[in-house]
This record gives structure tokens, C-alpha cells and sequence, in this order.
């Protein structure tokens, strides 16, 4: 079962915050159609967060901390990898729609409470782009950037070359759509969803972990869901 204010490891997640937004969550139920336009204008933007709450799609809640999120089509979409590596690259969507492919169904599970079970997700694994780019000696970790110009999430390089962990292109077997953070997301399967950083446009590995933008909010940096969804052998602490 989900602590919704407690993360693994104990540490308190903003409690006042989170309350606020399951109280949110509930009038959503109340003024529900107005409250779902508004939130399905996601390229609006929310600095709070606090539409996250409120039902969408598929199960799924929509969280952005941008005031505006542009939109990525084939075209206009890039990914760079860079960092401590021999050989920094830039790809297009196209380039990875040609890589290894991996198809994941696992349960997706957010601090706050909210869960969608048995949710596919199908991308590149994270460890081909590194293994691609070819990591120096010294790297120790991986910090990601988003196009939304405000987010960032970062992993332990042990954490990014795990199989379960992917740079996705899919969503319930579907093109990622721009509200679910596509057209490229990144998907971190055994920990709670925050990890998952959506509108992704940057991979950079580092010698040292920096903390994401949640993490600069009280989120644990180890954010495992362990076995509480049933499917993951993850470590719980």
C-alpha cells in the first residue's frame, strides 16, 4: 500500500501539500466537466501541480510545473546524450523508433496515492543510449532535462542500467501523446512515477547524483516502490 506522504525511507513528502491536493482531488468530483477542460488544456501549464489530482485519462493524473509546455512533433523533436562520454549524440524520434525495443507491463504508482495497474510502456532501454554514447570512467550517475525547461530527475548509473528502465516511446501501446509527456518520456519502472520524467530532451551523465526537481522539495532521491505493486523485486530501502 502507497504512503501517501511518506516515500520509502521514512522522510515526510510535503504532507500539508499532498493533503491539500487529495481535498483538491475530491471537489474535482463535484465540478467535474469544468475542472477536466481546464485540466486538459495541459500546454496551459500549472506551476502547482495541484491539477494532478483531478481524473484524467486512462487513470492516469497530469502534473506539470512549467507555466507552458511546447509542443515536440518528428520533426522538431531532439534528444541529447552528452556528459562523461566518448561519443555525445544528438537523436531524432526516428532514430530511436529503429533501436531495441522493450515492452514493459507493470503497475505505475504515484507518491500521492494514485495507482494505474498493468500499464505497458515500450521504449528504448536507457543502457543502449549509454552503452551508444560509451561512458567514461569516473561517471556515477545520469541527470535528465526536460523541454519543459523546469524539470530534471537524475539516477544512479547502477539505477540507469537496470532493464527495467526505459526511454519511452509508448504508452498502453500507443505513441506517447504530449499530455502523457511525449512524444519521448523517460519510464523508471521500479520507482514511484515523479522518477519518470515526462517531455524528455536531455541526458547527461555526471560524477555525482544531483537531486531532481522533487527532490529539492523533500522526495526521496531513491524513490523504490519495492514490492508494494506486487511486481517489483526492487530494494525497499
Amino acid at each position: 500500500m502507497d504512503r501517501t506522504a511518506e516515500p520509502p525511507g521514512g522522510t515526510p513528502v510535503g504532507r500539508r501539500v499532498v493533503l491539500g491536493l487529495l481535498g483538491l482531488g475530491a471537489a474535482g468530483v463535484t465540478v467535474g466537466p469544468y475542472l477536466q477542460r481546464a485540466q486538459d488544456a495541459v500546454t496551459a501549464g500549472d506551476p502547482t501541480g495541484l491539477t494532478g489530482l483531478l481524473p484524467g485519462g486512462g487513470g492516469f493524473r497530469y502534473y506539470s510545473v512549467a507555466a507552458s509546455v511546447p509542443d515536440r512533433t518528428a520533426d522538431t523533436y531532439a534528444l541529447t546524450v552528452d556528459g562523461l562520454v566518448d561519443r555525445p549524440t544528438t537523436h531524432r524520434l526516428a532514430d530511436l523508433r529503429t533501436m531495441p525495443q522493450r515492452r514493459l507491463v507493470r503497475d505505475v504508482q504515484c507518491v500521492t496515492g494514485w495507482r494505474v495497474p498493468d500499464t505497458p510502456f515500450e521504449g528504448v532501454p536507457l543502457a543502449h543510449l549509454l552503452d551508444e554514447a560509451g561512458v567514461r570512467p569516473g561517471a556515477r550517475a545520469v541527470q535528465f532535462t526536460c523541454f519543459d525547461g523546469a524539470y530534471t530527475e537524475s539516477l544512479t548509473l547502477e539505477q540507469a542500467r537496470r532493464d527495467d528502465v526505459l526511454i519511452a516511446l509508448k504508452l498502453q501501446d500507443a505513441p506517447i501523446t504530449h499530455a502523457h509527456g511525449g512524444p519521448v518520456r523517460l519510464y523508471v519502472a521500479p520507482m514511484y512515477f515523479y522518477k519518470s520524467a515526462k517531455w524528455l530532451s536531455g541526458i547527461t551523465v555526471t560524477d555525482a547524483v544531483r537531486p531532481g526537481y522533487w527532490e529539492g522539495n523533500g522526495y526521496d532521491i531513491d524513490a523504490w516502490v519495492g514490492r508494494s505493486n506486487g511486481r517489483d523485486d526492487a530494494p525497499t530501502g
